[in-house]
């Protein structure tokens, strides 16, 4: 494989732009909104199938005419917002109105959705059209996109690894310009490892951030975040602009103004700090050449004026682990419990989904009680943390994209792993400090396969972040200079 690949000539114009300027060409009338809806079902059509990333699709003619509709509201001068007539396939984990969301499961494949989640009314309301769903595991359970319902979906770089997950089907989709932006959720790194794995951007935001909901996701998604992937840090800005805003039916949301992320990203980033945890001090096994593309990627950092430095973590790795696997059985365990318990549907259900909740079957209300004191143990010590430093920045992942048939990988670096998600413990912490997280790449190993980075801001600090992450972008765009094979190789 090249070092190096062209953007086809054959790509459409439509299709190949960022989607700040997709956008914007909708908004001036540059473009109408059937153009856009025909250039992008003609190139779904040409690279889904290499893929598999778009499942449940809508049909064609009925697209069609919704973006007629949204043509027919321009024509009266009434702009939606930023997803006007924009394609969008949302991740199959969340409710949307009139489509199935089978959440990659044989138990709910038929199942037709009477409402919208809150994000999704956000996006309808913008002029989204939604052309179908983005594929998942199965209950959104493990970072690799593969179920009996829909099968596999194959990485943009190389359809015979995985794109990563739970919103795999998202990333890939993107990645392979098949949405100009997406929306994930994330719980235990699903928006930052699949932007890893197909040299996107994906962004887990602040705790209260997007609203989840409405009932009965209020309170079972404490640690399951909604956000937005983008192939620019200015296209994940924007999209967290729609989805961002206090709603009253999800009682911890944040209640500052969403249209701060619609603003322009440059900032002046001389003399800030960026602690770099790497492997943290030997804990995490990590797949060889991972840690030289992100050390690199600190270059490009400094480049643009941060200061990177080497950061000891004060707590310990293992500790934080125990404490993960309490929170995961609690919140997966305890949504799924009927399911499994039922003897019809536990025989459809996954090893992982068995596992999560007999898992929780064996813990005492003590022992959640004592882990929720661990939690809050470890977000003090995140808040000391950046009383020193202004970022953090740590793999994404700690291998890299492997093989599609596989359930999930069972050691790195010659190092056992023992559950099915213990090979992604480099996204746990941040998952459990509520702190707002980008995936940014970071480059490709010697077998053209992708790696991205986490860049990390203390809670709340989602628009730094950001900031940052464009920055970095400026100085370093691995989308721009490296399209995936899935557009050139027939």
């Amino acid at each position: 494989m090249p070092t190096a690949a062209p953007a086809p000539a054959a790509l459409n114009d439509i299709v190949a732009m960022p989607a700040h300027a997709l956008s914007e060409a909708i908004r001036l009338r540059q473009v109408s909104c059937r153009e856009v809806m025909a250039a992008y079902l003609a190139h779904i059509d040409r690279v889904n199938p290499k893929l598999n990333a778009i499942v449940a699709r809508r049909d064609s003619d009925e697209l069609m005419r919704e973006a007629a509709e949204r043509d027919a509201q321009l024509d009266a001068g009434q702009w939606l917002g930023w997803l006007h007539g924009m394609p969008q396939a949302p991740k199959d984990l969340t409710a949307v109105r009139g489509m199935v969301t089978s959440m990659g499961s044989p138990v709910y494949k038929d199942q037709v959705t009477a409402h919208d989640s809150i994000m999704i009314e956000r996006m309808r309301a913008s002029g989204a059209i939604f052309i179908g769903r983005s594929n998942v595991p199965e209950f959104g359970l493990g970072s690799h996109t593969y179920n009996a319902v829909y099968g596999a979906t194959g990485n943009p770089y190389d359809p015979s690894r995985t794109a990563g997950g739970s919103s795999g089907g998202a990333a890939a989709a993107l990645a392979a310009r098949m949405l100009p932006v997406a929306d994930g959720s994330d719980f235990g790194g699903s928006l930052r490892n699949p932007a890893a794995f197909c040299n996107v951007y994906g962004f887990r935001p602040s705790a209260g951030r997007v609203p989840s909901g409405p009932a009965p996701e209020v309170f079972l998604k404490q640690l399951s975040y909604e956000g937005p992937m983008g192939r620019t840090p200015r296209d994940v800005a924007l999209m967290l602009s729609v989805m961002a805003g206090y709603d009253a039916r999800a009682p911890l949301s944040l209640s500052d103004d969403p249209a701060q992320f619609a603003q322009p990203l440059e900032t002046d980033l001389r003399g800030k700090r960026v602690g770099w945890l790497g492997d943290w001090n030997g804990y995490l096994p990590m797949e060889p050449g991972i840690l030289d593309l992100c050390e690199r990627a600190l270059g490009d950092l400094a480049a643009v004026g941060c200061e990177a430095l080497d950061y000891r973590v004060p707590f310990a790795g293992d500790r934080l682990w125990r404490m993960w696997l309490v929170h995961r059985h609690l919140m997966v365990g305890g949504q799924y419990h009927a399911l499994v318990h039922d003897p019809e549907t536990r025989k459809l259900a996954k090893p992982a989904l068995i596992w999560e909740v007999e898992g929780l079957d064996g813990i005492t209300a003590r022992q959640v009680y004592q882990a929720t004191e661990e939690r809050s143990a470890w977000y003090q010590t995140v808040l000391r943390m950046f009383e020193e430093v202004d970022y953090l920045a740590v793999p994404s992942a700690q291998v890299f994209p492997f093989d599609v048939n596989m359930d999930w990988p069972k050691q790195i670096a010659g190092r056992p792993m023992d559950t099915y998600h213990r090979w992604m413990e480099t996204v746990t912490p941040w998952t459990l400090a509520g702190c707002p997280v980008i995936s940014v790449p970071v480059g490709f190993n010697a077998a053209g396969l992708p790696m991205g980075m986490q860049l990390i801001g203390p809670p709340r600090g989602d628009l730094a972040v950001l900031q940052l992450a464009h920055a970095y972008g400026q100085a370093q765009d691995w989308v721009r200079e490296r399209p995936p094979v899935a557009l050139w190789r027939d």
